[in-house]
């Protein structure tokens, strides 16, 4: 297990992970307003982005023994578009428009220039 945790697949798997809890934190409510009050709504989002953090702070914490603080912040941004479009898609079938993923080229450009050589 201590292999896992110090690889550099585990701080991407695991940011993946808390994606998918932080996103239904931040928007799973939005599909039941009218029947959720919105104190209910922000404890329940409290309960999920517990395990989130739970998640996501060893990622940041392995991660960091192979990447600088950058390129995890960057390609979390990325793990988090990828999670909310397949989210937004699936959960409330909605579709990216042409100009949501032209701006989504160009965060995996952001992504790209991040993990180039910096010297």
């Amino acid at each position: 297990m201590n292999a896992v945790l110090h690889s550099k697949w585990f701080p991407f798997v695991a940011l993946f992970l808390s994606n998918i809890f932080m996103t239904f934190a931040w928007y799973r409510h939005l599909k039941f307003k009218d029947h959720q009050s919105l104190g209910a709504a922000i404890f329940a989002s409290w309960g999920l982005a517990f395990w989130e953090y739970c998640i996501a702070v060893p990622a940041n914490r392995f991660g960091f023994e192979h990447f600088s603080l950058y390129q995890l912040k960057i390609a979390q941004e990325i793990i988090t578009l990828i999670v909310f479009a397949g989210f937004a898609f699936f959960y409330f079938q909605t579709r990216p428009q042409w100009n949501h993923l032209a701006a989504f080229a160009c965060l995996i450009g952001a992504v790209g220039f991040t993990f180039l050589p910096s010297k």
